[in-house]
């Protein structure tokens, strides 16, 4: 008796109950689709998340230069390029990558260094790859920046007198004799390839990796609410 009630009140139309509104199927077809519980918990996390990047630690608008060098900012990309002239007889160009390493304690480091290590959290390591071309000329350094020193690993001669075809490796700048390390130092020092570059790099990169992680969360948000 109950399904045959039911059956019936399934088949009545519209009309059929006095008083009801009628509703056609095409507005049935324009009410939007409910967004789904993940999506909804997915959307309250990226927005705290990018509610406290934004309040509580910004990133501050990056510099565009450093002493001598124009610092060309690469929205997107994971490095950055900086330019000098020097003496108006040289043109410096420095690659500097977002950080891609860290330095940890040896296998040989005490306990009690660490627990220092991990206290002060990790040293961490940026590549740099510094260009100087002089008329026909060009050297190339292939450098370590920490954040309170500067490391040069190898040097190469890219164009000019000494070039070789295809060696891109360069000399190992450990095997080099101390009176040609000194001569290295100084060449970049001169230019302003230094522990004070190596500082301004890290706190730079630190800014930029806060603006494009910022930018990363505001374009997944964008895409989850469509």
């Amino acid at each position: 008796m109950a399904r045959a009630l039911l059956r019936r009140a399934l088949s009545l139309t519209p009309a059929a109950w006095p008083g009801l509104p009628a509703f056609s199927s095409s507005a049935t077809a324009a009410v939007a689709p409910l967004r789904s519980p993940f999506n909804d918990h997915l959307l309250r996390l990226l927005r705290s998340e990018i509610s406290y990047i934004s309040d509580r630690r910004p990133p501050n608008r990056p510099p565009t230069s450093f002493k001598s060098f124009a610092v060309e900012d690469r929205p997107g990309e994971q490095w950055v390029r900086l330019r000098a002239a020097h003496r108006g007889a040289e043109e410096i160009k420095i690659d500097a990558t977002l950080f891609d390493g860290a330095a940890e304690p040896g296998p040989d480091a005490s306990l009690f260094h660490r627990v220092e290590a991990l206290e002060q959290g990790p040293r961490l390591h940026l590549s740099l790859i510094v260009e100087v071309a002089r008329a026909d000329r060009v050297l190339g350094f292939i450098c370590s920046a920490w954040p309170d020193d500067l490391a040069v690993r190898h040097v190469v001669t890219l164009r000019g007198a000494g070039a070789a075809a295809g060696d891109r490796s360069g000399r190992d700048f450990a095997k080099l004799e101390p009176a040609e390390r000194e001569a290295v130092k100084k060449f970049l020092q001169e230019r302003e390839v230094d522990a004070e570059l190596a500082e301004f790099l890290h706190d730079y990169v630190a800014n930029k990796e806060k603006m494009e992680l910022l930018q990363w969360l505001k374009t997944v948000e964008s895409f989850v609410e469509k």
